[in-house]
């Protein structure tokens, strides 16, 4: 049922497309805005430090971890990770990420609703993307999909619910760090459209994500309302 002409057409391909585009708009814009020095000199660690010291976290550490693009804030562990570039480089795009996780600390420190809401639902979350192959190859190879598609909808509702509500959760991040890198004179006046470029170009993956799952889940309800 899932490999059918409609899932490939109306669900796969666009998904792909779509995530693609995102992701080549994020690397050419990250690409671009990395090799550009931010006239402060700051580094993505020391603007991070900045923004969080000035809202008093000083208690939240910023620590650099391995990888590319894998910058996050952890809520669990009051704790804000910058990848290498972005940690030690002064450049619009590691500055400008920097000061999105920032965001994200600050969101938690105002105990952001959204945030709170996306915190609750990350271990259903994890488990429904665990069970959720199992659930389909099971399905798939016992001739049971019929009686497994509540099963999928309700799983795939799961995923779907977490990306709606993370896209919100992560453009406010974006607005913080662009409130706060102004306000404090962290980047300049004509530094702010490589910020802003390189911010949305990430938000974009999420769109991307969130409009894939929103597709998968519709097939799989007009599958089951066709049988």
């Amino acid at each position: 049922m899932f490999l059918d002409y409609k899932y490939l057409l109306f669900v796969m391909l666009p998904g792909l497309l779509l995530g693609l585009w995102a992701q080549w708009r994020l690397h050419s814009a990250f690409g671009k805005y990395s090799q550009v020095r931010v006239e402060s000199g700051l580094t993505g660690a020391q603007a991070a430090r900045r923004i969080l010291d000035k809202a008093g976290l000083n208690d939240v550490p910023v620590e650099e971890v391995e990888g590319k693009l894998t910058d996050h804030y952890d809520p669990t562990k009051r704790a804000l990770f910058l990848s290498s570039d972005n940690y030690s480089g002064n450049s619009i795009a590691a500055v400008g990420v920097a000061a999105h996780e920032s965001g994200h600390a600050l969101q938690h420190q105002a105990a952001y609703a959204m945030l709170n809401l996306r915190m609750a639902l990350v271990p259903i979350t994890q488990f429904a993307s665990t069970i959720y192959g199992g659930i389909l190859l099971l399905g798939w190879i016992m001739g049971m999909m019929k009686v497994m598609l509540p099963i999928i909808i309700v799983v795939f509702a799961i995923i779907t619910l977490f990306q709606l509500i993370t896209l919100p959760v992560e453009y406010d991040a974006s607005n913080r760090a662009k409130e706060q890198l102004f306000r404090l004179g962290l980047v300049r006046e004509d530094e702010r459209a490589g910020v802003a470029k390189v911010l949305n170009a990430a938000a974009l993956t999420y769109v991307a994500a969130l409009v894939s799952s929103m597709l998968t889940l519709l097939y799989y309800i007009s599958a089951s309302r066709r049988n």
